[in-house]
């Protein structure tokens, strides 16, 4: 009987051991942490765009989708800004986001501008798409086939073209956070 008694304590034991262990290296492994929710999508970066006749243009992202919002692209905030001239001749804008969609590495984000120095450009939604390719980033721009932010008069949210611009070179670093939604 003493035998007996010594082996399920001893089967005990180990199996106590076991189980201590699991849940030691699940704790060290942050599992049971709380950790903090992933945003549902994001754009965030800046770059200057290369032109080959000199242009100093620059795009400023900072877009977020949090993950409450996650069925509803049209509840991200956030600004995105950007600049264009040449020869001292240009504008600049800031955007509000109203909306951002996001695809792998692909982001498109629309938003109203807020504060400008382009005439007529306040109050006017304008979409941006950034293909994130580490050091090759592209971007495209609602205006590109009017030429003016100011001709895209009653754009719908999250609408811009493809990233056909080539960020210049040492200077992309846009990230983008993808969008996953449950449909």
């Amino acid at each position: 009987m003493q035998r007996r008694t010594k082996i399920v304590a001893v089967t005990f034991a180990t199996a106590l051991l076991i189980t201590a262990g699991t849940a030691g290296a699940a704790l060290a492994s942050g599992a049971g942490a709380h950790r903090p929710e992933r945003e549902a999508a994001a754009l965030t970066g800046t770059a200057e765009l290369y032109r080959s006749a000199g242009d100093d243009i620059s795009f400023s992202f900072d877009a977020h989708l949090a993950a409450k919002d996650t069925a509803d692209p049209q509840k991200a905030t956030g600004t995105f800004e950007w600049s264009h001239y040449l020869d001292g001749d240009g504008a600049w804008a800031r955007a509000k986001v109203d909306c951002l969609v996001t695809g792998g590495k692909v982001a498109v984000v629309s938003g109203v501008i807020t504060d400008s120095d382009l005439p007529g450009a306040k109050g006017l939604r304008v979409g941006v798409t950034v293909h994130d390719l580490g050091r090759h980033d592209r971007l495209g721009y609602s205006w590109a086939g009017v030429g003016s932010p100011t001709d895209t008069r009653d754009l719908p949210p999250c609408v811009s073209s493809a990233p056909f611009e080539k960020v210049k070179k040492g200077t992309g670093d846009f990230t983008v956070v993808p969008w996953n939604p449950e449909f």
